[in-house]
């Protein structure tokens, strides 16, 4: 894909602060972008900020009716040429805690679902799917057990999805971010981050990555040097992240807080 001009794009968890970047670079670089969020006057205020062609569908996607609803709306607008998977939402407590059902229906089953409803349209227009992963898709940190587990799965569907479609003209993408700047981290994580000398990105720098992404289709992109290599190394030699992350235990578990996992934020 040479240029992102006249292509319609779908855009989920637009509300959130990676989600108000890549709509502002995809119509910066002239696309129109049906965007979905749960409150409508978010999106409202949204559109009325945007310097091009948007059209918004409020909605809660984990709903089947809700999801046909879009397709409709989708259908309404002309189809769409990209979907992208960006609604997510984050826990961070003890496992004992954790929302696990809230956490793999919000940031994997919902985007399977999605795209296997948008898959026809898209093969129709050799249509593009990017998801947007994590760093913790591929390394398993204490405190995001749940959210560990549905980026380790959403990695997965999009890896065998890529495969599967390999013979097509549909191109299926993977951009995993590292920690960013957002309010899907609760200040427990924002404290941690800086506690461990974790590096965060801007929802704007990971905008440019994503867009950057769908003009080259690149088909896997993990942001951040130093995450790159955990994520090599996790793969190859375990046991040696294992004492890495082993050593910072007791520290971590120190911003571990009784109601954290009812505090998650989407993206």
């Amino acid at each position: 894909m040479n240029s992102l001009q006249g292509k319609r794009a779908l855009l989920t968890g637009a509300s959130g602060g990676i989600g108000k970047a890549v709509l502002q670079l995809l119509l910066v670089s002239g696309a129109e972008v049906v965007v979905t969020g749960r409150d409508e006057a978010v999106l409202s205020q949204l559109i009325s900020e945007a310097p091009g062609r948007v059209y918004p569908f409020a909605t809660d996607l984990n709903d089947e009716k809700n999801r046909q609803a879009l397709y409709a709306f989708c259908l309404q607008v002309g189809g769409i040429d990209i979907l992208i998977n960006n609604a997510g939402i984050s826990q961070f407590s003890a496992h004992a805690e954790q929302d696990f059902s809230a956490l793999i229906t919000t940031n994997l089953l919902s985007p399977m679902q999605l795209t296997q409803l948008f898959m026809p349209m898209l093969k129709q227009r050799d249509g593009t799917v990017i998801n947007i992963g994590s760093t913790f898709g591929s390394i398993g940190y204490a405190g995001f057990s749940g959210y560990c587990a549905s980026k380790f799965g959403l990695r997965g569907y999009t890896e065998a999805l890529q495969r599967e479609l390999a013979d097509s003209k549909v191109r299926v993408l993977y951009l995993a971010p590292r920690a960013t700047r957002t309010a899907i981290n609760t200040p427990q994580v924002d404290a941690l981050n800086r506690a461990l000398g974790q590096g965060v990105d801007s929802p704007e720098q990971v905008a440019k990555a994503l867009i950057d992404q769908l003009i080259s289709g690149r088909k896997r992109r993990y942001l951040g040097s130093a995450e790159n290599i955990f994520v090599r190394l996790n793969a190859l030699l375990p046991g040696l992240v294992d004492k890495a992350l082993g050593s910072k235990l007791q520290r971590i578990k120190q911003y571990f807080k009784p109601t954290s996992a009812k505090n998650s934020v989407g993206v």
